[in-house]
């Protein structure tokens, strides 16, 4: 059976969303929606640099878009700074009994995580007017710290806490607007970006603490944010421009879930923008998920594209993770859901012989 899917944005992640439906043998591609004019009118592959035309023509005209009664939209537009539109946007789609895969609204990871209802109440009430679906997810938030823990947790006699660990260098990751203007890399150490804003840290992460804790069955005490900040000691010039010295370079945060009074359920993130700042911070290139308990498990998901690139590597799986679930999500039943209420999914079909 064959999917017919319309993908909702070019950005960073959507042009790896683009590129995976088209090579998916379960999807078909149908249509793609743009936010600006310039893109209006030229082919989705041009846009993806995907090479070869796709005859798929992006247009900025979304109820034309959503005419075709595609079987789920995929949707990666920008919502860091427009959550409540991007909301809508996805609220549209379910009403009109299109379901949807995202990672945009990515603080959804975990629909029940307390302090979110003003995002997921409205999609839910969508979802039941439009009898459908919608799964926002990703790798982080997402799939590296609901999926992974709560697998490995299944191999456990018994375990006491679970560390979920991101390390990534953002310096290929080329989203100027999201490095500066929301993490606060290239400004002093104490400005006041979006990320580090009372709450903003539980809001974005706080659903995979939340999430893990609900897998396991355990209560929550409480769960709270800790961060840290170190400054470039040289100037720094990469894709995104120059991040002069003495401005962030690096940052640490984790988000705490308490049980029984102990931190037992943490997400902790590790950013760099070059590779030599906090040489003491954890080292790496991609996800950790640390179990302690009988037996203690460590388990490593270093990735990297075709270049080399692991920031990369996180964008496509990003891509991946909500488009490789589109048939799961179509046949689902209606309904706002985490990655805990789907069935396991695999790359069936995805096999391609290496080149040579």
């Amino acid at each position: 059976m064959s999917y017919r899917v319309v993908t909702w944005g070019t950005g960073n992640v959507g042009a790896y969303a683009v590129r995976a439906v088209i090579n998916h043998p379960e999807l078909e591609l149908i249509g793609h929606i743009v936010s600006s004019p310039e893109k209006a009118g030229r082919d989705v592959s041009e846009l993806a640099n995907l090479g070869e035309p796709s005859g798929i023509i992006a247009t900025d005209d979304i109820d034309a878009a959503l005419a075709l009664a595609p079987d789920c939209v995929v949707y990666t537009a920008h919502s860091e700074t427009r959550m409540m539109e991007a909301a809508e946007d996805q609220a549209r789609c379910l009403r009109a009994g299109i379901n949807v895969v995202s990672s945009s609204l990515f603080m959804l990871q975990y629909p029940d995580n307390p302090g979110i209802a003003f995002l997921a109440d409205p999609l839910r009430s969508a979802c039941e007017e439009g009898n459908t679906t919608c799964f926002n997810n990703g790798i982080d938030p997402g799939f590296a710290n609901d999926t992974m823990p709560l697998t490995f947790t299944g191999l456990s006699e018994h375990w006491s806490s679970i560390r979920m660990r991101e390390v990534v260098n953002y310096a290929t990751y080329e989203q100027e607007h999201t490095i500066r203007e929301v993490m606060g890399f290239g400004y002093p150490l104490d400005h006041d970006c979006m990320l580090f804003q009372e709450g903003m840290l539980s809001l974005g992460w706080g659903g995979a603490v939340w999430s893990v804790a609900a897998g396991l069955a355990v209560t929550l005490d409480r769960v709270y944010e800790v961060h840290e900040r170190l400054p470039l000691s040289a100037d720094v010039t990469n894709a995104m421009g120059l991040f002069k010295a003495g401005t962030t370079g690096a940052m640490r945060f984790e988000v705490r879930g308490v049980v029984d009074g102990r931190d037992a359920i943490v997400l902790e993130h590790v950013t760099r923008i070059t590779d030599d700042i906090a040489p003491e911070w954890p080292q790496g290139k991609g996800y950790r998920v640390i179990i302690e308990g009988e037996p203690r498990m460590e388990i490593a998901m270093d990735m990297e594209d075709s270049n080399g690139d692991h920031a990369v590597g996180g964008v496509i799986q990003t891509a991946t993770a909500i488009v490789n679930a589109i048939p799961v999500v179509v046949e689902h039943a209606a309904g706002l859901v985490a990655a805990m209420d789907l069935p396991k999914i695999t790359g069936k079909g995805l096999y391609k012989p290496a080149a040579g």
